[in-house]
């Protein structure tokens, strides 16, 4: 799958300021990742801690929380996981269902896709 970046504008729930950011589309990440201190700019803290597994396999732990993200006009409350300082910012998999977007590789773009539901025979 190739690589791309895509404008997204990060804030929190309680306030209309949002700052731009180009993130790298990641749908191996389950959330997305925001660095901590751009995070703390914004008045967004850790709400908990939980357990990840890196590319290598090693586990660690980070502290996530919800924010809005704001992908061209539509914004939506989103996990983020509170990075390392100075880190890029990714684009996870959580994020981009909750907007119903998939990705298009072959066009370095995000596509909006239908949502599932199935139905259970009763």
């Amino acid at each position: 799958m190739g690589i791309f970046r895509v404008p997204i504008e990060i804030g929190s729930l309680t306030q209309d300021r949002f700052v731009r950011l180009d993130a790298l589309v990641d749908t191996g990440a389950t959330y997305t990742w925001v660095a901590r201190d751009l995070l703390a700019s914004l008045g967004i803290t850790g709400d908990e801690e939980r357990t990840f597994v890196l590319a290598d396999g090693r586990r660690t732990s980070y502290e996530i929380a919800w924010a809005r993200i704001r992908i061209g006009n539509r914004a939506h409350p989103t996990i983020v996981v509170l990075g390392d300082r100075g880190s890029e910012t990714l684009l996870g998999a959580f994020a981009l269902e909750g907007f119903g977007l998939a990705v298009d590789p072959a066009n370095e773009r995000l596509v909006r896709v239908p949502g599932m539901l199935k139905q259970i025979a009763a």
